[in-house]
């Protein structure tokens, strides 16, 4: 035994380790030298911590294991709050996963390789506590079940998720983001309405055809762009009252899928529809601030799309204006034009 200590000093020494009294650096090798075998090894907090992962003494409630080619869950101590295990290859959650940390705040499992007859159906439901869990970017094909109503922040982005059901987010009153952007959903249904905290949901990069109609009314932000949607209903933003930012760019929307004032309201902020089959400039709000309207097919400049009387008490607040990529000039634009939008900083043609 005093034999084969002295020939680990000695292996250390031949790698330099031995000059320095810093005992974080030894033990950064030997955590990375031993790694495979899995085992626990105790941190200064009095806790256990997997050999595969970092629990920072300074921050013992915080479990570090993203990038470690994980195959599996890791054992999770009962203390974390925290637990990063994105960029990983976990292809599953069990049942028992999380039974040992229910006080998780935290979740974060992003760019794994999770599918959804790999996660059981309670895997999630014991983290009471739980505000953020990141599942964006794994190979889901529906929404977890029994969720934790807790959740705040749900991202389920770069999945192929093709349908919601009915009860997929049953409970979860405190939910104000949702991510479901780049997944292969035709619709929507009434899955959302029932999220009354709700203010952004990001459907972008689907498959709809039509802009969802049950969506909660404290949305603030909503982003369908990149999908195949060809007309707006005539009252959907009166219905959403709350909104302040929607993106419709890349869709198919034409003037006659575009009712007289759908987006001539008056709580927009931003509304981006570059990218479609527009020939007229939409009316809108005098309040709208940033509008794109780029790589259409625009053949006029409407000013009673922004001002419907010109004069020194009418006029726009838009500070962005994007109409490059279309069929007019800023030689077609009238001379009553520098009333209207007098207050823009930028307006490209």
């Amino acid at each position: 035994m005093r034999l084969l200590a002295l020939l680990l000093v000695a292996g250390l020494c031949d790698l330099g380790l031995c000059r320095t009294r810093d005992p974080y650096v030894w033990l950064s090798y030997l955590r990375s030298r031993y790694r495979s075998y899995g085992a626990l090894q105790a941190d200064t907090s009095g806790g256990d911590c997997p050999l595969e992962c970092d629990c920072p003494p300074s921050y013992p409630i915080a479990m570090y294991c993203n990038g470690r080619g994980l195959q599996h869950v890791p054992f999770v101590p009962a203390r974390m709050k925290y637990v990063y295990l994105q960029n990983n290859q976990i292809g599953g959650v069990p049942d028992s996963a999380f039974e040992n940390s229910t006080g998780l705040v935290w979740l974060m499992m992003h760019q794994n390789l999770i599918s959804s007859d790999q996660v059981g159906a309670n895997a999630f439901s014991p983290l009471t506590g739980l505000e953020r869990l990141y599942l964006d970017n794994n190979l889901l094909t529906s929404v977890p079940d029994n969720l934790p109503a807790s959740i705040r922040d749900l991202r389920l982005g770069g999945n192929n998720i093709s349908a919601l059901q009915e009860g997929a987010f049953q409970g979860m009153d405190e939910l104000a983001v949702l991510q479901l952007h780049d997944n292969n959903l035709q619709e929507v249904g009434g899955a959302l309405k029932a999220l009354p905290s709700l203010t952004l949901l990001d459907v972008s990069g689907n498959r709809l055809r039509k802009v969802p109609e049950l969506l909660p009314e404290r949305l603030h932000q909503l982003y369908l762009q990149s999908n195949a949607i060809e007309a707006v209903p005539a009252d959907f933003l009166r219905k959403l009252s709350q909104v302040q930012f929607i993106r419709l760019a890349n869709n198919l929307l034409t003037d006659d899928g575009v009712p007289a004032n759908a987006f001539n309201v008056s709580g927009l902020i931003e509304l981006d529809l570059s990218y479609n089959k527009l020939e007229r400039i939409p009316p809108v709000s005098t309040n709208l601030q940033h509008l794109y309207l780029q790589a259409n097919h625009i053949k006029e400049f409407t000013l009673g799309s922004f001002c419907t009387v010109v004069d020194v008490r009418n006029y726009s607040n838009l500070r962005v204006l994007r109409l490059d990529g279309n069929e007019i000039t800023s030689g077609d634009f009238p001379q009553e034009a520098a009333l209207c939008l007098r207050l823009a900083r930028s307006i490209d043609v």
